[in-house]
């Protein structure tokens, strides 16, 4: 069984968090814990995309998900002993991935991707800014080869998203 950690921050995208979450929701028996946790601009641009659905309706309405705050340091998956296997950051904003690639750990995100990073653990950067500067491509690259996936939320046609 698995603990996933799933953070949410302010990059246009909150369909695919929620889109995850009610996923995760439903596949409730693959998992033993689930955590969330929002940037304060994750909420704002949550409310923007998706004006009838609150984030803090995640704190209820029979989801079974751990909640913390950004700035909650004793959270279990800011440590390397609460052995979390996966964390998803969906949608990952620039700012948070280039933090996250220079080791700067100034909120619960980018400290428990460090935890994952190092624990060779899985990390899962859900990135949606476009186009990229040379400095979106690097930090990408340090992400991916320290053992991180960088995964560009790009739809396909196709499928009628």
């Amino acid at each position: 069984m698995k603990k996933v950690v799933v953070a949410v921050t302010g990059a246009s995208g909150s369909i695919y968090a929620k889109l995850l979450i009610d996923k995760l929701h439903s596949l409730h028996d693959q998992w033993d814990e689930v955590s969330l946790v929002f940037t304060e601009n994750a909420k704002q641009v949550w409310q923007t995309e998706l004006p009838n659905n609150d984030p803090g309706a995640y704190r209820s309405g029979g989801y079974s998900f751990k909640h913390y705050s950004i700035s909650d340091f004793t959270a279990p998956f800011a440590s390397g002993s609460g052995r979390y296997d996966t964390m998803i950051i969906i949608p990952c904003s620039m700012g948070t991935l280039g933090r996250i690639a220079a080791g700067v750990s100034n909120d619960l995100i980018s400290r428990a991707a460090d935890v994952i990073l190092k624990e060779r653990r899985k990390l899962i950067c859900v990135i949606r800014d476009t186009p990229y500067n040379l400095v979106h491509i690097r930090n990408m690259e340090t992400i991916a080869l320290a053992g991180g996936i960088i995964c560009q939320a790009t739809p396909s046609f196709y499928s009628k998203p």
